[in-house]
């Protein structure tokens, strides 16, 4: 069920066991073998489950960290209250305390790091953005200063594209390795002679500010600025929305 992008396996193991899933017109039970072709059908009250969680879209500040509270900081979902819903939200949904039962960060956004950050009570969407099959492209706008080797005026902040070697740009590209393995391509490309856009298909802890380490660069500044389809907009820092019935990621 979770591999035909019904539900999460965790909901998948729920509906089971609340009897919502059928396989061949039977019934299913935990532990039943599934054939490729078996024909499964889900229970309307699981439907109307899923129907029912939200997905929220949060500009996310620095000082907060992506999931469970650590070090002495707050996670981001204390920022999800009625005060600090975007009074532009396009959609029409209420804020009620039962939407915070569940929801989770489908991915992670560094404590020092702002912009996009999903949280979700939809299995269905956390699969899509973090599942292990995920190739879903995240966009990052990169503010960094250079050292070049040897540089006695020590490290750039001003016009670091022309100080920044072409050979390095591609090797952020393509070529870099972390924890052992070979990162998959990004595109990357100068904003303006002090920022870089990023596009990643991939989310290694930390993964921008160590590719920029290896090449002489130091992160100043991160904003994740769109997950696949859905971009951040003009959601203010600090505020949410829900995502819209019609948008995708």
């Amino acid at each position: 069920m979770a591999e035909l992008g019904l539900c999460s396996r965790r909901e998948a193991d729920d509906w089971v066991a609340r009897g919502w899933v059928r396989v061949d017109g039977q019934v299913a039970v935990m532990g039943m073998q599934v054939r490729p072709d078996a024909r499964i059908e889900i229970d309307r009250a699981a439907q109307g489950q899923q129907d029912n969680r939200v997905t929220i879209l949060l500009n996310k500040p620095i000082g907060y960290v992506s999931g469970q509270a650590e070090d002495g900081h707050e996670p981001a979902v204390v920022l999800i209250h009625p005060r600090t819903h975007w009074r532009e939200d396009p959609g029409n949904q209420r804020f009620s305390p039962p939407q915070l039962r569940g929801l989770a960060p489908a991915g992670r956004l560094d404590i020092d790091s702002v912009g996009l950050l999903v949280l979700t009570q939809d299995g269905r969407v956390a699969r899509q953005l973090i599942g292990e099959d995920s190739s879903m492209e995240k966009e990052y706008l990169v503010r960094v200063t250079y050292s070049p080797d040897g540089s006695p005026q020590g490290p750039l902040a001003k016009n670091v594209q022309a100080a920044f070697p072409p050979a390095q740009l591609a090797r952020l590209r393509h070529g870099l390795s972390l924890d052992g393995q070979a990162l998959k391509p990004a595109q990357v490309d100068w904003q303006n002679p002090e920022q870089l856009r990023f596009v990643l298909t991939e989310g290694k802890k930390r993964q921008i500010r160590r590719m920029c380490e290896l090449v002489g660069l130091k992160v100043v500044g991160l904003k994740r600025i769109r997950i696949g389809r859905v971009v951040l907009g003009n959601l203010p820092l600090g505020q949410w929305r829900y995502l819209g019935p019609h948008e995708r990621f």
